[in-house]
């Protein structure tokens, strides 16, 4: 994986929605003591063109069940066999190779500041978030978050997630991973057969 690293926090954009180290910047996120700011790959080149499978279904695999390292958790299911893992794995966009399915802190940071539509949002249980920064600590309500004022990224535009959901890297059970939904913003254990979609994503550290 070539994650960029850097000493300078400055370097990152703070608005959602920003061109950023080939692809938009979404937020800011914790793994363990270190910080990281989200992108999110260009829905042309990192959005799977179909609808997929998770992975195994029935399999347990320990090794991808973080809350905020997508990277690790792809990195694992790849080697269980899934195919969805595979092909962000081998995304190659705008220079860069370190693309990987979204843990389920990292695309619930996706939905909070890049909501597509103007839909209510669903607030009960769905939107805590310990590893975002600042730590959202609570359900969202009916009209936080609202819609993005990133116009590509409103529904309709070039870069919009569907009103639909989407895989997360988190494995919920051995039958059953997690899911974010981009319209009212539910998130939802789903089982790993099912064919949703998905979006690639990569990160870049913050802190030394």
């Amino acid at each position: 994986m070539d994650i960029q690293t850097t000493d300078s926090a400055a370097l990152a954009p703070t608005i959602p929605g920003t061109p950023f180290q080939g692809g938009f910047y979404v937020g800011r996120f914790r793994i363990g003591a270190d910080e990281f700011a989200l992108i999110v790959s260009p829905k042309a080149a990192g959005e799977a063109a179909k609808r997929s499978a998770w992975g195994p279904y029935g399999q347990s695999i320990d090794g991808a069940r973080s809350f905020s390292d997508g990277a690790a958790n792809t990195t694992a299911m790849a080697a269980a066999g899934s195919t969805l893992a595979a092909w962000a794995q081998a995304l190659q966009i705008n220079d860069h190779s370190d693309w990987y399915l979204p843990a389920r802190d990292e695309l619930e940071l996706l939905y909070r500041h890049l909501k597509p539509t103007t839909e209510t949002n669903y607030g009960y249980r769905s939107g805590e978030n310990p590893s975002s920064l600042p730590q959202a600590s609570y359900p969202y309500t009916d009209d936080a978050p609202a819609q993005t004022s990133a116009a590509a990224f409103q529904d309709g535009g070039d870069e919009a997630m569907e009103d639909a959901w989407y895989w997360s890297s988190t494995q919920y059970s051995a039958h059953l991973a997690w899911g974010q939904g981009f319209g009212g913003g539910i998130q939802n254990d789903y089982d790993k057969s099912y064919e949703g979609r998905a979006r690639a994503v990569r990160r870049f550290k913050l802190n030394p």
